[in-house]
Parts: C-alpha cells; sequence; structure tokens
C-alpha cells in the first residue's frame, strides 16, 4: 500500500512539473514567434525600400499599381455619384407624384411633420437621401424659400445639405437666385437654431 501511494505521488508530481514546463515552453514559443513576426516585418521593410531605390521595374509596378488604384476608386465615386442622383431623382418624382397641401391648416402640419421627420433622419444618420427629401418637401410648402434656406444653411449637416441642392437645382419651381447672396445651401458653416422655430405657413 504504501508503494502505491508513493507511486502515486511521484506520477502527480511528475504531472504537475509537465504542467508546468508545457506551460513555460508554450509562452517561451509564444514570444519566439512575437519576435521573429516583428523580425520578418523589419526585414521586408528593408527589402522592400531597397528594391524601390534600386529596382527600375519594381518602381514602375508600384506607380502602375498605384495609377491602379487611384483609378478604381475614382470609378467608385462616380458610381455612387450616379447612383445617388439617381435615387435623387426618384424619390422628388415619388414626392411630387404624392402631392402636397394647398390650404393654409394643412401646409402647417406637412411643414412640421417633414422637419421633424427630417431633422430624425439626420440624428439617425442612415439615409441622408430620405433625410434631405424631407427637408425638401417641407421648403416646397414654405412662402419665403429664401429664409428657409438660410436656416437649414445653419442647421443641416453638410452632407445631407448638398442632397438637398441637388433636389433644389432639379426643380425648376424653385428659383436659387431668390435665395439672397449666400448662395445657396452648403455656403455657410455656421450652425444655428432648428428649422422648426421657423415662422408660420402661411399665404
Amino acid at each position: 500500500m504504501a508503494s502505491t501511494g508513493y507511486r502515486t505521488t511521484i506520477l502527480v508530481t511528475a504531472a504537475t512539473v509537465g504542467t508546468l514546463v508545457t506551460g513555460f515552453l508554450a509562452q517561451h514559443i509564444y514570444r519566439a514567434f512575437g519576435a521573429n513576426h516583428v523580425f520578418y516585418v523589419l526585414a521586408y521593410a528593408v527589402y522592400f525600400d531597397h528594391k524601390r531605390r534600386t529596382d527600375v521595374n519594381f518602381r514602375k509596378n508600384l506607380k502602375r499599381e498605384a495609377r491602379r488604384t487611384a483609378r478604381q476608386a475614382r470609378e467608385e465615386a462616380d458610381a455612387a455619384g450616379k447612383e445617388r442622383a439617381q435615387a435623387v431623382k426618384a424619390a422628388m418624382k415619388q414626392a411630387e407624384e404624392d402631392g402636397f397641401p394647398t390650404n393654409v391648416e394643412e401646409k402647417e402640419v406637412f411643414f412640421m411633420q417633414e422637419v421633424g421627420e427630417g431633422e430624425r433622419m439626420c440624428q439617425d444618420g442612415t439615409d441622408p437621401v430620405t433625410a434631405a427629401l424631407a427637408f425638401y418637401k417641407a421648403l416646397k410648402v414654405y412662402p419665403q424659400p429664401s429664409d428657409l434656406i438660410n436656416i437649414y444653411d445653419k442647421t443641416v449637416p453638410k452632407p445631407v445639405l448638398d442632397i438637398l441642392a441637388e433636389m433644389i437645382a432639379e426643380d425648376p419651381a424653385i428659383k436659387l437666385s431668390a435665395f439672397g447672396g449666400n448662395g445657396g445651401p452648403g455656403s455657410s458653416g455656421g450652425r444655428s437654431s432648428s428649422p422648426g422655430s421657423s415662422a408660420g405657413i402661411d399665404d
């Protein structure tokens, strides 16, 4: 029995030591791998700089890749711009088909509803076209567009304001020349009161 207990103690001790050794080994390997990783990164940086300085073809390939990347970025930006322009026109067409209120009371309710929706969408930040459309629809029922534009210019975030400017430019019923000396939406860098705090709608 004593012999059995002695062997058990030896096995337990050996297992404990084995676990510690394994832990130390793993830690050592991890540290060695990290050091090697840094070494390889530095070595590649030196190699890259040497090739760039001494290899004409390597430099040409780098320039060619840079041009290709820049061209791809321009194409993606152009595609995004065209897609946004189509979305703007579609949204404006739908708003025109839905129509706008004609009497004073309905205009006031409609105005406050659209301004509130635009502000909510700006805070949400997920759909700038829909936010701009709400401000555009509010503008359509406002009797003094230049005053409202000045308020928009100081309160609406620039990404939404830029889309709103596109909508205004697409609408022949809204004359940009009527906006005074500010040059339309996006000309002012300041921010002030909310559009919903402007004067009421009247004939």
